[in-house]
């Protein structure tokens, strides 16, 4: 025992065989959080960035061959960024059934099955809408079903597919495109004939509140002497997928 003030304000030594307080699965989920979060960001930057470049129908139609290859080139590029984004979620869930905590190892699979929705390479099912548009005159052009996707998007829509008359349907992911005139579109190489219907996951008031805006989606199918009705319902399935192409040269960053 001693007086001297110096020796009685030293901090008492650890114990043999201690952590320090930041280490083992607490360090392991703060870790995952942050890798999480910035999946999130990344992944609503890319949507948020295709449909800001997309701009309209009008602006696609009068563009150039060359920016039109530019632009498919980009989408292109932002799948196979989400593609990387969810490997790398992929080889983090390993290491945590290995390694990690039950909650750590739950919350994963639920990002990593989130993330796979947004891609549409898993079915989904929700709340939401479905949307049947009708061209009898065939004014519904490929720029009016591309506005109604954006739309959609904007109001916070998590995944969506668009099915044609004979039942074929497509599943709109970050580099979906629409092309052709009324009676004659082509959505991501697929011909699709009127009447479209679109179905949507997400809030069901907020989507349909989006497409009913004075000037909106509704007014312009209109307009074009067709007609688009909004049913909002508890639950609705989006079934169809994306075949995604295997990465050529893009490996997973470390």
């Amino acid at each position: 025992m001693t007086d001297d003030p110096a020796e009685r304000d030293r901090p008492e030594p650890p114990e043999s065989g201690a952590h320090p307080p930041d280490t083992g699965p607490r360090r392991e989920r703060r870790v995952y959080a942050l890798l999480a979060a910035l999946l999130v960001v990344l992944l609503g930057t890319a949507i948020a960035t295709q449909v800001k470049n997309t701009g309209t129908g009008d602006t696609l139609d009068s563009a150039r061959p060359a920016d039109l290859l530019v632009l498919l080139d980009n989408l292109n590029r932002r799948e196979a960024a989400l593609r990387q984004e969810i490997t790398g979620l992929e080889r983090t869930l390993e290491g945590f059934e290995q390694n990690g905590s039950d909650a750590a190892l739950a919350e994963a699979r639920a990002r990593l099955q989130n993330l796979s929705v947004q891609l549409g390479t898993v079915s989904a099912t929700g709340p939401g809408v479905v949307l049947t548009i009708s061209d009898p005159l065939e004014g519904i052009g490929s720029e009016v079903v591309l506005d109604t996707i954006q739309e959609l998007r904007a109001a916070g829509a998590d995944t969506m597919q668009i099915t044609g008359a004979d039942g074929t349907s497509v599943r709109i992911g970050a580099d979906s495109w629409v092309t052709g005139q009324g009676g004659d579109l082509t959505v991501d190489d697929r011909k699709l004939a009127a009447p479209y219907t679109v179905t949507a996951i997400g809030d069901g008031p907020t989507l349909a509140a989006a497409l009913n805006i004075p000037g909106g989606v509704v007014d312009t199918v209109a307009r074009r002497g067709g007609t688009l009705t909004v049913e909002q319902l508890p639950q609705v399935e989006v079934l169809a997928l994306r075949e995604i192409e295997p990465r050529q040269y893009a490996q997973p960053g470390n």
